[in-house]
């Protein structure tokens, strides 16, 4: 289940979206929508899960806030696309988890493996609600915006078709 609770106009230094707030039942998620995308095919489309450090903080521990960044860029270029925002911090693990990992990674460790040292799962993230959203919005396929391929391979097992990937790497 998913739910629309508003829409709005959002601009931003990469363009004008369209933003439609949704909520699943346990949180709430947005999509950012720049141009006609209902029926379109290979539509750009980034899913981003929240990361504090990056977003709010200015961290550069991380490449969050760049890789969101490199999307909007993508995006405005092509004239359309979707960003998915989820509210899955630290790879579905929480913040706590996040913190607890710092010493690992500032250690050389990956970041999901960094997670399992200090008791997480890897990635616990879950991408149904972005499905939800994309399916809501009716766009025949998507291009997605990521580093990540079972990401995409998530999204195909819920409906989603998935024309390519693109990479948001620096």
């Amino acid at each position: 289940m998913i739910v629309k609770l508003a829409e709005g106009n959002l601009k931003t230094k990469y363009g004008e979206y369209r933003e439609i707030l949704y909520y699943d039942g346990q949180k709430e998620s947005f999509a950012l929508i720049m141009g006609d995308i209902e029926g379109e095919m290979d539509v750009l489309c980034r899913v981003h899960s929240s990361c504090i450090f990056a977003h709010h903080f200015n961290s550069i521990e991380c490449d969050c806030r760049e890789q969101m960044e490199i999307s909007q860029q993508l995006i405005e270029k092509e004239g359309k696309g979707i960003v998915i925002w989820l509210e899955q911090e630290g790879k579905g693990n929480g913040h706590y988890a996040l913190l607890k990992s710092v010493a690992y990674k500032r250690r050389g460790m990956p970041q999901s493996e960094a997670y399992e040292a200090v008791g997480f799962k890897r990635d616990a993230r879950d991408f149904s609600a972005a499905a939800k959203i994309l399916n809501d919005l009716k766009v025949g396929s998507v291009r997605m915006l990521t580093n990540n391929a079972d990401k995409t391979k998530l999204l195909t097992a819920f409906g989603v078709e998935v024309s390519g990937i693109q990479s948001t790497k620096l």
